[in-house]
């Protein structure tokens, strides 16, 4: 461990030396990617600095120890060996997971999708619901969320949403989200208070810039139509959607929420665009060994990934048995409650990976 941490530490320096040169400074683009990879690099060396230091003081405290006669003196130094002896060994776990192989696109913005599945109108409204929370959550984190696409429920609610998150490290926190969430709750409408089950998947896709991958013109068809829902008079009575299906895969695009065609147009590219990398790296995850990471890393969408039981006001996450009764604090953004015991045991089962591994 401590070898890849000098590695990291060393490569450290060289990115601040290089940094420097004014030929990087001129140049834009290797400047952004060498200060982008300059901040992650310094989430590792600052407390592995922090971790050397104080391994120095222990050291230094208790030879200082066996040579203090003071009575007085040496309990201070003793206090403080205690204090030091207790800090270590969580900077060291620290640093091991730091040290854990990132997902490439973790550092990535996304396209959130949200579908009402079994439920009919019930299972609407709580996609819409889901969608609010989401957005709480986001704006929590200090992550902006733009609207690509709506389409209004039967009685309220939305079939479908489709809505872009950009911000600091957005995927690796909210790719736990994809998969079938399931609400167990009493209709408005149920007279007889029955509790009904209705269903919601959520998709959680990385951006990828347009220059990643290729798509022929021949196989895709492009179409434009008038917009629909709430996108405001001026926006309804123009053929402002666009609608891209690429041909090969079937896979369908629609984007009504911005104010030109080639606005819309360009937007839906990009969601195929992500759509077809999101296949291509499926098909490496099918690949790999580990199957039970692969669930938890990526949220199979096949998947029923969560409970939420309104009557009881319980969450059941199925994938690490976790279970709260905080479901007004989750619906009102406070997704954390969740998440980050998701990305603990993530980080945990990727340390015991590693460890049998080395």
């Amino acid at each position: 461990m401590f070898s890849k941490l000098n590695e990291v530490e060393s490569r450290y320096e060289e990115v601040n030396l290089a940094l420097q040169r004014p030929d990087i400074a001129s140049n834009q683009t290797q400047y952004r990617a060498l200060m982008k990879e300059l901040g992650n690099l310094e989430k590792i060396v600052i407390p592995y600095r922090d971790f050397k230091k104080k391994t120095e003081n222990l050291k230094a405290s208790k030879e200082l120890l066996t040579a203090e006669q003071d009575p007085e003196m040496r309990e201070m130094i003793r206090e403080e060996v205690k204090e030091l002896e207790a800090a270590l060994p969580e900077l060291e776990q620290q640093l091991k997971i730091a040290l854990i192989p990132k997902d490439p696109n973790d550092e990535k913005n996304i396209i959130l999708e949200i579908r009402a599945g079994a439920g009919g109108d019930e299972a609407a409204l709580f996609a819409d619901e889901m969608f609010r929370g989401y957005g709480h959550y986001a704006s929590s984190q200090g992550w902006k969320v733009e609207m690509i696409s709506y389409s209004e429920g039967n009685a309220g609610g939305a079939k479908e949403i489709i809505a872009s998150v950009t911000g600091d490290s957005v995927f690796s926190k909210l790719k736990y989200e994809s998969g079938v969430h399931r609400v167990q709750r009493v209709p408005k409408t149920e007279a007889a208070g029955r509790i009904h089950t209705s269903t919601v998947t959520v998709a959680v896709i990385p951006e990828v810039e347009v220059n990643e991958i290729k798509i022929p013109m021949s196989d895709v068809r492009i179409e434009t139509m008038r917009s629909q829902g709430a996108g405001g008079q001026s926006v309804n009575r123009t053929e402002s959607a666009v609608r891209v299906v690429h041909l090969p895969t079937g896979l369908e695009v629609k984007c009504q929420e911005g104010k030109s065609q080639s606005s819309n147009r360009e937007r839906a590219f990009q969601i195929l665009y992500a759509k077809l990398q999101q296949i291509e790296d499926e098909k490496v995850r099918k690949e790999a060994s580990d199957a039970r990471l692969e669930q938890i890393g990526t949220g199979d969408r096949s998947e029923r990934i969560r409970t939420y039981n309104f009557p009881q006001t319980r969450i059941t996450d199925h994938r690490i048995g976790l279970t709260i009764h905080q479901l007004d604090q989750v619906m009102n953004g406070s997704f954390e409650l969740l998440i980050d015991p998701l990305v603990a045991n993530f980080q945990a089962e990727a340390l015991k990976k590693q460890t049998s591994a080395q």
